[in-house]
């Protein structure tokens, strides 16, 4: 697969994953009747951004997920004062749009000393105007432009914090949703694709290869596909055990293979290199298994039971991970991650599909983990409200949200930049 190719399947890989988490957000925010100011991929500086209705649609520098932001949790809220000279305009008796900066460079305004504003509930506007007292209805969608940036006003029935508690837990709730829905499809994908095995099989097939480039089998010219006919002279048959035994007597010493390639026989020779853990030989290659096409009711089947059998394996390395039974080089950041993505993706669309199926797994049940700043913190607080009857004080939530993500970013800079250091040390 051509390098370009790899790079623009590995970045649609990020692309797909993290857009239908935030859709999920985005569509349950909206059908609650919140105001969603921004739809971003990325944190970071903005490289390329869109208007389109009330939302803004951005792609910001930094591929290590994103984020909906919705009207009532904005970090940065536009506030016009009492006593403040401010420039309006009306549509049909309406103000709707409030300038606060540049007003001689306004034209077809009114312009005034605010007396009495109330953007949220009454959305009235009281202004001094050449001595008189005027009073305005503001529109429901008014913009304020300050700084050279537009802002929609979000009266309190437009905002986060109106909606009930189990609106506001859907809008959250529905990211990691998405995602689960998401590896579903793809698992049934990768079934489609690649059939489930055989009730008898009679054989051994290269299922993947561990590196596609540095492994003995990689090196020797072996390819996923290929049919193990036998190894020294040996026949396999479906004894995997022996196979693995062959392999494992081998180290450093070379092998005769022969395998069956698109209906032909190929003579390899391979020379196992020494696995240190383990003290034996090692190939790098994953065994298959003959495979015939799935029925419809084997996709639905045996897409369940992958889907069932990575999130045991997902909750098995969380559990290392709180156990301390981790090093720094097991964890994996966006940099190992892509790296991952490119070289499955080099191994074809079956296996990318298949891997795209855990990342949004992955991706899904990390989110609902009790962390600050993370989905399943914020459960918990919506959790707490309705079990108190009234909200947590949103300043102690903020702050707990925001040390948690300061934590989770120190550790993605850690994590990358170990990522980076093994990248340049090979």
């Amino acid at each position: 697969m051509e390098m370009v190719e790899i790079v623009l399947l590995t970045v649609l890989v990020f692309f797909v994953i993290v857009s239908i988490h935030e859709w999920g957000h985005f569509y349950f925010a909206k059908r609650a009747g919140i105001l969603v100011r921004e739809f971003a991929i990325g944190f970071g500086p903005k490289l390329f951004s869109l208007q389109r209705g009330e939302t803004r649609y951005t792609l910001r520098l930094i591929p290590a997920g994103g984020f909906v932001r919705m009207a009532g949790e904005d970090p940065e809220v536009v506030e016009i004062q009492p006593g403040q000279t401010i420039a309006v305009r009306l549509e049909n008796d309406q103000v709707t749009r409030l300038y606060l900066d540049r007003l001689d460079e306004r034209s077809n305004v009114i312009r005034g000393e605010v007396e009495s504003v109330d953007l949220e509930r009454s959305l009235k506007l009281a202004l001094h105007v050449e001595g008189e007292r005027e009073r305005y209805a503001v529109h429901p969608a008014a913009i304020i432009v300050a700084r050279g940036r537009d802002t929609q006003i979000a009266p309190v029935g437009r905002q986060f914090g109106s909606k009930t508690v189990g609106q506001r837990a859907l809008a959250i709730f529905a990211g990691p949703l998405m995602n689960f829905i998401l590896a579903f499809v793809l698992f049934m994908a990768y079934i489609q694709m690649s059939g489930v095995p055989m009730e008898n099989p009679d054989r051994i097939l290269v299922g993947s290869l561990v590196d596609d480039k540095q492994s003995p089998a990689a090196k020797a010219g072996l390819q996923v596909g290929d049919e193990i006919q036998t190894i020294n002279g040996q026949r396999i048959g479906f004894n995997v055990d022996k196979m693995l035994s062959l392999i494992g007597e081998s180290a450093d010493k070379p092998m005769k293979w022969i395998v069956m390639r698109a209906g032909q026989p190929v003579n390899i020779t391979i020379t196992p290199a020494l696995d240190a853990e383990s003290k034996t030989g090692k190939v790098g290659i994953f065994p298959a298994y003959p495979t015939r096409p799935a029925s419809f009711t084997e996709t639905f089947t045996f897409g369940a039971k992958a889907m069932k059998n990575m999130t045991i394996n997902i909750f098995e390395g969380f559990k290392k991970l709180i156990l301390g039974q981790f090093k720094l080089d097991d964890l994996g950041g966006p940099v190992k991650t892509a790296q991952v993505t490119s070289q499955i993706a080099a191994q074809g669309i079956e296996q990318l599909t298949s891997w795209t199926a855990v990342l949004s797994l992955y991706l899904g049940i990390f989110n609902l983990l009790p962390i600050p700043a993370l989905d399943g913190s914020r459960l918990i607080f919506l959790g707490l409200e309705a079990v108190r009857g009234r909200p947590v004080d949103p300043n102690r939530e903020s702050m707990v949200h925001f040390i948690g993500f300061a934590m989770l970013m120190l550790l993605m800079l850690a994590v990358t930049y170990n990522d980076i250091l093994n990248l340049i040390q090979g």
